[in-house]
């Protein structure tokens, strides 16, 4: 790209953007072109206008840019003038005369230009001339892309001259134009006036919005090394920032950088970091070019901190408006008027946004914070003085602004008063994560007396216990739990309440489980919340105890329970005593369980039956009661809702996500897994949950590193806090993940380690996914006998067990064990057998690799190949987008003399892809290599290479990463899976 002067952009990977960067690609090949990049300051217009250039970048095009810069009188045509002074000695030799105009405009061209033309009548010739040479020099370059960045600050000259040659643009030029849309005068007309391009011309708009979440996080990555950005962090550093790039590389440079800086980020740094200095003064720049009115304005919305009508602001405002309760008509009017001229103004800078119901705030925290900060503090003070005023006007008062505003005016007293108030009528709403976030403010102030202190950490602890954030709270029950003074039984009631936090929505297994059974040593005199804790402690998933202690704990809660007259607390023994029964797959718990759903008359009792259900979900998908999971689930989210008990309400929803994942219900589960880690706070075994999923779409898409962070962030990182059924499941899916990878000894240790933890647990229908594999790494490091042995042990644990899924495994593992051993008219038979069994749950995948197996033990004993059994897989595997596992088997009927139709029959496809050149493009849409694409779609390098071709031909494209351009959003490639033995 020679001649290019384009300001470089801040960060080195270009995230999110792909429809935009796709359009403007396609532009910038479809000269003559007009491409206007429109959106606010900081977006991304410069690094998108690079990355399009780096993309289509071809031999002999020029690239030439200019800047606009914000000057007071900006110098006529500068912009556009500036384009040419890099062109030096290249100019081509014979230029049309008027090219001469440009001489006393560029005079370091002057030695190449024609000579100078006779002075015109009038300015209007003279202007005319120059656009004449300008739209002529760009002519005779022949293919040029000519960028201007910044069109708002430019001159008129320079709008007159760019609409000349939008107009009528030269044949092979590309012209790029990026502007901020609220800093446009003229009405927002980006060149002055209306322009209507040519027939024959491209011409695009590309307005470009903040990223999304998921760019946010890729962002970060990319600025820190490649470090694994949490989806917590992801979607705080979103709220933070809006999304938008240039203050998100800002916070990202604070906490990585100076005396500050963090090898790894979390949640904590960016609720405490400093607002960036470049922010800051990009902050004080637009303040001081506004009125003193408008800088009131956006100072009042800076201490009102959420987005306020234009009333309050006035009200608040140093001069903005009365302080009375019924001010004079006369006084009032004049006042609002200067309120709302400074409101408008300030909304026309951009300082201020509009939202959707006639409020006004900043478009992002950072800059809120940003004007907070150059506050004097006398100034703040009478500030929020000002706002509590006005908002104890309101009817009914705003409880928590105002005790925001009591707290931060130095009003203590009318801070508790307001924030005990606000508690109250939170909790009368239902809104549980409020009066967390208000206890925890009230608790961590250090005036509170120590009683106060004691009866405000207990109500903390039980609202927590039900909601989703924990990590302000653990610390602070914590804090005041190492009060000597606090009663035992009150201490007591604390840290049962902690435990149950740490073990449920923090994932501190080992510290909850210590603290609840410390908790019931003193809740002696309270046997009510003992047995509670005892309950708690029967839950089989927590920890790695044997089944007989979690029998021994629910023993006991149900002996207390039986002297006790709580509704919801025998619901909430009960419910866990069922949850333990069908874990383990007794036959006797499904009349029970449904008894206890008819229960619950008192908010508090539904919500333990809420409880109940999510548990009970739980049990029944990893017994492969699927039918029964999802009305459990259903009814939980139902109860859970109605009883404001966030955390209960999601739970189920981590149950629902392997419930998709086992029925086949693939489409868009990605999505909804990804959705639910940003949702749940940090909750971890939602968390959990939602990592399995993802850590098995990926695997069955053949992306390895992708699969094995998340198993990791499922469990395996942490075995002794995770949870135990999701860490046996992801610990299968690792030792499959190391078998494809080739590694079968760390396939097998893995499967080893994992099926010895479900032995001492004792809860064999969680081996489920686990036994098969684990059979088969035994099998395939030729550890025959080993393999027999734990599928005769895996038998005899679910004698008289009611677990479809585990049944449906037994039969598997018998299969593999067969394959071994090469009686493969039996191993058919039996995989036969388990792929009908899994087919009736139903589990999909499991029944076509299954199937598959059966099919190729069929192969092995020298029969005609079994082209029905291979195609019925290759079709089921086709079905769920698991094209791995498709290609493997068409590639073994293809190996047998048996060709397999696409599901989408034989045809010319012309100028479309075919099916395999969609997998392809896919696969090249994620940067594969052509050598990796052969491994996931079972082909030899060079028909890849010949399918790559084909796409970029296709496509219309010169580059395979204009394959990722071009590839419509959201279109994950399907490959998959691993292996024909079900293992």
């Amino acid at each position: 790209m020679p001649y290019a002067v384009l300001r470089s952009p801040r960060s080195s990977r270009f995230v999110g953007r792909r429809d935009e960067l796709g359009a403007l690609c396609a532009a910038l090949a479809a000269a003559p072109s007009v491409a206007f990049v429109e959106g606010e300051a900081g977006i991304g217009k410069t690094r998108l206008i690079h990355e399009a250039l780096a993309r289509t970048a071809t031999p002999g095009r020029r690239v030439l840019a200019g800047n606009c810069l914000p000057l007071r009188e900006p110098f006529p045509y500068g912009p556009v003038v500036d384009l040419f002074r890099g062109l030096g000695d290249d100019l081509p030799r014979r230029l049309n005369p008027v090219c001469g105009a440009l001489r006393s405009h560029v005079p370091e061209l002057a030695a190449a230009l024609p000579p100078a033309p006779e002075p015109a009548a009038d300015h209007r010739a003279t202007q005319h001339r120059l656009f004449r040479a300008v739209r002529a020099l760009l002519e005779a370059l022949g293919d040029t892309v000519v960028v201007v960045e910044d069109l708002h600050w430019a001159d008129d000259g320079t709008r007159d001259l760019l609409r000349f040659l939008v107009d009528a643009p030269p044949p092979r030029l590309a012209l790029v134009l990026s502007h901020r849309r609220e800093d446009l005068p003229d009405g927002g007309l980006p060149l002055g006036r209306a322009h209507r391009c040519p027939p024959g011309t491209t011409e695009i708009r590309v307005p470009l919005h903040p990223l999304d979440a998921a760019a946010v996080s890729d962002l970060t990555a990319a600025m820190t090394g490649g470090r694994p950005v949490s989806t917590e962090l992801a979607a705080e550093l979103h709220r933070r920032t809006a999304g938008i790039p240039f203050v998100l590389e800002e916070t990202v440079r604070v906490l990585t950088e100076g005396p500050r800086r963090r090898k790894w980020l979390d949640v904590e740094d960016v609720a405490t970091m400093r607002v960036p200095a470049l922010l800051l003064e990009a902050t004080a720049d637009r303040m001081a070019q506004l009125s003193p009115a408008a800088a009131d304005a956006v100072r009042a919305a800076a201490v009102l901190r959420v987005p306020a009508e234009e009333e309050l602001i006035a009200d608040v405002m140093q001069d903005g408006g009365p302080q009375h309760a019924a001010p004079p008509a006369a006084t009032a009017r004049p006042a609002a008027r200067r309120a709302a001229a400074a409101v408008r103004e300030a909304l026309l800078s951009g300082m201020l946004h509009e939202e959707e119901d006639g409020r006004y705030g900043f478009r992002h925290t950072l800059a809120q914070q940003a004007v907070y900060s150059m506050l004097p503090g006398p100034d703040r003070h009478a500030l929020h003085q000002r706002a509590l005023a006005a908002l104890a006007r309101q009817d009914p008062p705003p409880l928590v602004r105002l005790a925001y505003h009591a707290r931060l005016s130095g009003d203590w007293a009318g801070w508790q008063h307001h924030c005990e108030q606000a508690v109250e009528a939170a909790h009368e709403m239902g809104d549980t994560a409020l009066v967390v976030e208000l206890l925890e403010e009230l608790l961590c102030d250090g005036r509170l007396p120590a009683r106060e202190r004691g009866r405000l950490a207990a109500r903390l602890s039980r609202e927590a216990a039900v909601g989703l954030a924990h990590r302000r709270a653990t610390a602070l029950l914590r804090r005041v739990l190492r009060d000597a003074g606090l009663p035992e039984g009150l201490r007591g009631e604390i840290r049962l309440n902690l435990g149950l936090l740490l073990n449920n929505q923090a994932g501190r297994y080992q510290e909850g489980r210590a603290d609840t059974a410390t908790a019931v040593t003193e809740l002696r005199d309270r046997p009510a919340l003992a047995a509670r804790g005892m309950a708690a402690l029967a839950m089989p998933s927590w920890g790695d105890q044997p089944l007989q202690v979690h029998e021994r704990w629910i023993a006991r809660a149900e002996e207390l329970v039986a002297t006790q007259t709580d509704g919801a607390l025998r619901i909430a023994v009960r419910g866990n005593h069922l949850a333990l029964l069908m874990s383990t797959g007794s036959p006797h718990v499904w009349r029970a369980a449904d008894e206890l759903l008819t229960q619950g008359q008192s908010v508090a009792e539904r919500r333990e039956v809420a409880r109940a259900c999510g548990n009970l979900a739980d049990a029944a998908t990893c017994l492969g009661h699927y039918e029964a999971a999802r009305r459990y689930r259903l009814e939980g989210r139902r109860l859970a809702a109605e009883c404001g008990a966030p955390y209960l309400e999601t739970i189920v929803e981590g149950t629902a996500l392997r419930l998709a994942w086992h029925t086949g219900r693939w489409d868009g589960l990605a999505e909804r897994a990804r959705q639910a880690l940003g949702l749940v706070g940090g909750v971890s075994g939602i968390a959990a949950d939602a990592h399995l999923v993802l850590g098995l779409l990926a695997s069955a898409r053949g992306e390895w590193e992708e699969a094995a962070s998340r198993l990791r962030d499922a469990g395996l990182a942490d075995p002794a806090n995770a949870p135990a059924n999701i860490l046996a499941a992801a610990s299968a899916a690792m030792a499959r993940l190391h078998m494809a990878c080739g590694d079968q000894e760390a396939g097998c240790a893995e499967a080893l380690r994992a099926t010895e933890r479900v032995r001492v647990k004792g809860i064999w229908t969680w081996a489920a996914d686990l036994a098969p594999m684990t059979v088969s790494a035994l099998v395939r490091r030729g550890r025959h006998a080993e393999a027999a042995e734990l599928t005769a042990e895996f038998g005899e644990r679910l004698a008289g067990r009611d677990a479809p899924l585990a049944a449906a495994a037994h039969l598997a593992c018998r299969g593999v064990v067969a394959t071994g051993e090469r009686r493969h008219a039996e191993a058919a038979a039996v995989f036969d057998a388990a792929r009908a069994a899994y087919a009736a749950l139903p589990q999909p995948y499991s029944a076509a690799r299954t199937g598959e197996a059966a099919a190729r033990n069929r192969l092995a004993l020298g029969e005609p190949p079994d082209a029905t059994g291979l195609a019925r897989a290759a079709e089921e595997f086709g079905a769920l987008g698991a094209i791995r596992d498709a290609a493997r088997c068409r590639r073994a009927l293809r190996q047998n003399g048996t060709a397999v139709p696409s599901r989408r029959g034989r045809r010319g496809y012309g100028a479309e892809l075919s099916p395999r050149e969609e997998e392809v493009a896919r696969l090249v849409a994620l940067g594969r290599t052509n050598r990796e694409i052969a491994e996931v779609l079972f082909l030899s390098p060079r028909t890849v290479e010949q399918h790559v071709a084909r796409v970029l031909r296709k496509l219309n494209v010169t580059s395979r990463d204009q394959v990722a351009v071009l590839r419509p959003a959201g279109q994950d490639p399907t490959a998959a899976g691993h292996g024909a033995a079900p293992g």
